[in-house]
């Protein structure tokens, strides 16, 4: 017979109870990847759930479906033994049926995504709802764990308020943290130089990326500055970007649910031209971030044979994992083809006419055929121009390159072409390393790999001789050059000294300020030549402004053609940037030259535009 228990829970006979354990043993996972059969009931992720009443909450009549199941409990326990033995020997009603199977490459995706094993069953947790999420009851993934395997479930706790609510709360930790992190502030010989860095600080105090840069440029142009004391007043005015804009960027998910991302967009000088500069969609875009990429962007515009002012803007939007619906519209991080494509037709379709200029990958629909490899193919280039220098050849030569996005791999293939040897990418959660080095087999495999949001590991299970180092950076490995293609400051003081104990003498910059300052003290005193972004990454300058040249318009340009003409103008940047150090008293052959000589060429190309403007 049934027992009312207190808190009105339901006690049974020694009987049911069998029955009970019978069928909680089928709710056990034996194998991630195994097929078994769940019952689907009411308090499924918690037994206890449904039969305990909320503290202080009224009590219920049962449902008349409850009532149902109460009475066929009852007579169930009136029927004779024998004929009990009967009805357990029946296989139960298969409710449905679930395939749980977790795939480690999905952790890329749903990076707060791990499976771990409680109370005998193995569940998917959730790493951020687990420290920032609300500690409510029925947390499945932040508490308790769910045992749901499949990718259905994860996108829906992906999407769902609670996590997004933990991310929040995630970033807010994170941000404040960058808040509170000192600035790194490098001694200078004058106090004049000094002068305009305190009164970036004190204009700016924790805008620790723009400062980093400006520190860097004002270090390169401390001898120019004590030649020319006025200088002073125009590198100040050069430092306060002619127009800042920040908006809000609402949008609608697949889920009809609305959400805002903060917009920007930095005009930082068009003295030379009009503003050009790209767009990055990345979680930890923020002002700071723009005024950097700005200030970069215009030095390394200037710098190029195009002259052209410098800007720079994104959002603090991810796209990863987005739908084409979700998405938002010259590239950076997080931009590519689609969104450009976005961008040049909603532009469209509020001008009402198809004219205006966009730059970026493969915009077909502008009558240009440019590649997306002018930027990655021009650091190649640039290294071959250093080496040159040095009488020495590309051929055979080990190289380290970091990063896997559209610039790495092109950086790869180039290199292969090139008669070098790549041995190296990495991603936000390690690096591989090939020693037999890549080919263009396995880089048309990497790509295969990233198409299909494969994890970077499953390399090695094709090709022997490679490995896989989680929480690692491939900085260590030996070689004789490196090209770090990631993003800023991805080598600190600790990496750089391990580029210089693997035996690297060269190192370009495929990214915007891939060095900490710590990190370019060690590799300066090393005598490693520092090839800065701003030179050795004018390619995508050179592009954009084929791109905008009338005659590209009405015709498509050979590879051939394209190569001869970037080629040539790598090889006027990478002159133009050591006539300058020299023209201040570096040798060629000092690991400053390039660092110092690339700032050089560029401030006093704007600071000539400048003067001759008035006060501007």
């Amino acid at each position: 017979m049934l027992m009312l228990l207190p808190g009105g829970g339901l006690g049974m006979n020694p009987t049911m109870d069998d029955m009970n354990l019978i069928q909680a043993q089928r709710h056990l996972v034996r194998d991630i990847g195994e097929e078994i059969d769940l019952e689907i009931g009411p308090g499924d992720d918690d037994p206890s759930f449904a039969n305990t009443p909320l503290l202080g909450g009224p009590s219920q009549e049962p449902s008349a479906e409850e009532q149902g199941e109460s009475k066929q409990m009852s007579m169930v326990s009136e029927i004779p033994n024998a004929d009990q033995d009967i009805l357990k020997a029946q296989p139960a009603k298969r409710k449905k049926k679930v395939v749980k199977r977790w795939r480690e490459e999905w952790a890329d995706t749903y990076k707060w995504a791990y499976v771990d094993v409680k109370e005998g069953t193995a569940r998917i947790f959730c790493s951020v709802c687990k420290e920032y999420g609300r500690k409510h009851r029925r947390n499945p993934y932040g508490n308790e764990g769910s045992r749901n395997m499949q990718m259905s479930a994860l996108e829906e706790h992906n999407n769902s308020l609670l996590h997004k609510e933990a991310l929040r709360l995630q970033m807010a930790s994170k941000d404040k943290i960058v808040v509170d992190k000192p600035i790194y502030v490098k001694a200078l010989m004058s106090k004049t130089a000094g002068s305009i860095i305190e009164a970036a600080l004190k204009r700016d105090p924790h805008e620790a990326e723009f400062i980093q840069s400006v520190q860097e440029a004002v270090h390169a142009l401390e001898r120019v500055i004590a030649k020319n004391p006025h200088y002073v007043n125009i590198m100040e005015r050069l430092l306060e970007p002619e127009r800042m804009i920040i908006f809000r960027v609402p949008w609608v998910d697949d889920r009809g649910e609305t959400h805002v991302n903060r917009g920007f967009r930095v005009h930082f000088n068009q003295a030379l031209g009009p503003c050009r500069g790209g767009i990055r969609f990345h979680p930890k875009m923020n002002l700071s971030v723009a005024k950097f990429l700005g200030f970069q962007q215009t030095l390394k515009n200037a710098l190029s044979p195009y002259k052209l002012g410098g800007a720079a803007g994104g959002s603090d939007f991810d796209p990863k994992g987005k739908s084409d619906n979700e998405d938002l519209p010259s590239e950076e991080m997080g931009v590519g083809i689609r969104e450009m494509g976005f961008l040049f037709g909603q532009y469209r379709r509020l001008a009402g006419n198809f004219q205006g200029s966009f730059t970026g990958p493969r915009i077909f629909w502008s009558g240009s055929s440019l590649r997306t490899e002018a930027t990655a193919y021009g650091l190649v280039f640039f290294a071959r121009l250093i080496l040159a220098e040095l009488n020495k050849d590309v051929k055979g030569l080990r190289c380290v390159v970091s990063g896997y996005g559209k610039i790495a791999m092109h950086v790869l293939e180039k290199l292969v072409a090139n008669g070098a040897l790549p041995i190296t990418v990495s991603d936000s959660k390690g690096y591989l390393v090939d020693e037999d080095g890549f080919d263009y087999m396995k880089i048309s495999f990497l790509r295969d790999l990233k198409s299909q949001q494969r994890s970077l590991r499953d390399y090695s299970k094709t090709y022997a001789r490679s490995k896989y180092y989680d929480e690692a950076k491939p900085w260590n490995e030996r070689c004789d050059f490196a090209i770090p293609c990631g993003s800023q400051n991805e080598i600190d003081q600790a990496d750089a000294i391990n580029l210089v104990n693997s035996g690297c003498r060269i190192l370009v910059e495929g990214s915007n300020m891939p060095c900490t300052p710590e990190a370019v003290d060690v590799l300066k005193k090393a005598n490693v030549i520092i090839a800065p972004a701003m030179a050795a990454g004018a390619g995508g300058v050179v592009a954009g402004e084929i791109e905008l040249n009338h005659e590209c318009n009405v015709m498509h340009w050979s590879p051939e053609d394209f190569e001869s003409k970037l080629q040539e103008a790598m090889k006027q940047t990478f002159h133009r940037a050591l006539k300058a150090a020299e023209d201040f008293g570096y040798q060629k052959e000092s690991p400053e030259a390039l660092l110092h000589g690339a700032v050089i060429s560029a401030f006093l190309t704007i600071a000539q535009a400048m003067t001759d403007q008035g006060c501007v």
